[in-house]
């Protein structure tokens, strides 16, 4: 039986398929069965209208991103609902959440397959990726024994004054700061894209949606504030 806190993720391809829910039942109907029996909470749903060759999948980043703050499953009705691109493979398998694919078995006791899965289909897209890089690095050789010159021209001293102070503590803080607010991103961004735009009303959605501040309080109209600017610096 299913048991802990789990985010949906649907997508249909078509803004057609869209509007009339076609497609999105079915999957809906998938995970219900699926979450059928034991003690679980559907924290959220997010429903996707791209096509599956798009590269940009806001809807899944932000249920990726909503699952990771809350120690959540993220549950797929079927696996070709979620991705044929390598760059996307990758990222959820790094990503450190446990997915669920409703239409693959699982091992005892009741282990998911998807980690699993995704982990060979990334190592295959690691192949793929390591041979066109010899490729690359075949014509880089080519071109620069043809006379081609490659690299900086300036070579070290385009890096003079680059250095940072060895303000360690500072940087360390600075740095777990910007990866909080890096993984909060898409989250943020499906916010926003909802209509939602004031800083209280930011505060107010996260925490309905069950995301923690830094410190583990209630969100306040100040750290978001902190937040949409570590964001904006960013972009």
């Amino acid at each position: 039986m299913a048991e802990g806190k789990f985010i949906s993720y649907l997508r249909v391809s078509t803004d057609k398929q869209g509007r009339s829910g076609l497609g999105i039942e079915a999957q809906r109907e998938a995970v219900a069965r699926y979450l059928n029996g034991g003690q679980w909470t559907l924290s959220a749903e997010y429903v996707e209208t791209e096509s599956g060759r798009r590269t940009d999948r806001p809807k899944l980043a932000a249920a990726l991103s909503h699952a990771k703050a809350i120690s959540a499953k993220l549950v797929f009705a079927k696996l070709d609902r979620l991705t044929r691109n390598v760059d996307l493979l990758r990222s959820l398998v790094a990503s450190g959440v446990d997915l669920v694919f409703c239409d693959l078995p699982t091992v005892p006791p009741r282990r998911p397959m998807g980690r699993f899965l995704l982990t060979q289909m990334a190592a295959v897209a690691e192949l793929e990726a390591g041979l066109i890089g010899e490729r690359t690095k075949n014509a880089l050789a080519a071109a620069k024994a043809r006379g081609v010159k490659l690299g900086n021209p300036n070579g070290a001293r385009a890096l003079k004054g680059k250095q940072v102070g060895n303000a360690d503590a500072v940087a360390t803080i600075k740095a777990k700061a910007a990866q909080r607010a890096g993984d909060l991103r898409a989250i943020v961004d499906d916010i926003k894209s909802s209509g939602i735009s004031s800083v209280r009303s930011i505060a107010d959605e996260l925490h309905a949606r069950g995301i923690q501040a830094p410190r583990g309080d209630t969100w306040h109209p100040t750290a978001v504030a902190r937040l949409l600017n570590r964001l904006g610096n960013e972009a």
